[in-house]
């Protein structure tokens, strides 16, 4: 199930970072690039710091089968896309949910602290986006006000509790966690639930 659920994540990315391309009116390279990245960038940071080298998508074929789909998908059919920007933002949320749940197990199956490993889990789910609004010369979405990344600290918290403290089936904490990222973060954007921003700092003069 993960297996399925890291390529399906995989698709979505590609899809999300192929049509930010187009929005800003790239090249088909630009566009092929934003989807790679966007799609690899948060499993390429997750394993090059714990260390798994060659990382996962160099290893696996379908990686890049998945993300070049994807692509000519958003390029093809761009209009339909444009249309779906809902269920992109739903394909989304479900990507960032299941990425922060593979980051985290790879950091625990090889001993890294669970605080550490919920760290992991997070960066593998928004790095991707990260890189993505970078290369667009966008502010990247986890530093708005929206909840983005607290979802997946919520939900890897709630991985940690149910993993290590529980009986439950790995199937079910993994479905119980994406679950809870999507719910988060679903209910942040209808009820516009934010963290608070910091003051600015205010200089009175002398």
């Amino acid at each position: 199930m993960i297996n399925f659920l890291d390529l399906a994540g995989t698709f979505v990315f590609a899809v999300s970072g192929t049509h930010t391309a187009i929005q800003k009116r790239f090249d088909l390279f630009g566009a092929l690039f934003i989807g790679f990245v966007t799609a690899v960038g948060g499993g390429t940071l997750r394993d090059i710091l714990i260390g798994s080298t060659p990382v996962s998508w160099m290893k696996d074929i379908n990686y890049f089968y998945i993300i070049v789909a994807a692509v000519i998908f958003t390029i093809r059919f761009r209009n339909f896309v444009q249309k779906l920007r809902k269920t992109l933002f739903l394909f989304d949320t479900i990507g960032i949910g299941v990425f922060t749940v593979i980051g985290l197990e790879k950091a625990l199956m090889i001993g890294i602290p669970i605080p550490m490993a919920i760290i992991m889990g997070v960066a593998s789910a928004v790095a991707g986006g990260i890189l993505r609004d970078v290369f667009s010369n966008e502010i990247p979405l986890i530093f708005h006000k929206e909840i983005y990344a607290t979802a997946c600290f919520a939900g890897g918290v709630l991985f940690i509790i149910l993993y290590k403290f529980t009986s439950l089936s790995e199937s079910f904490t993994v479905l119980s966690t994406v679950l809870v990222i999507i719910t988060i973060r679903i209910l942040s954007v209808s009820f516009n639930w934010s963290l608070p921003r910091l003051p600015k700092h205010e200089n009175h003069g002398d």
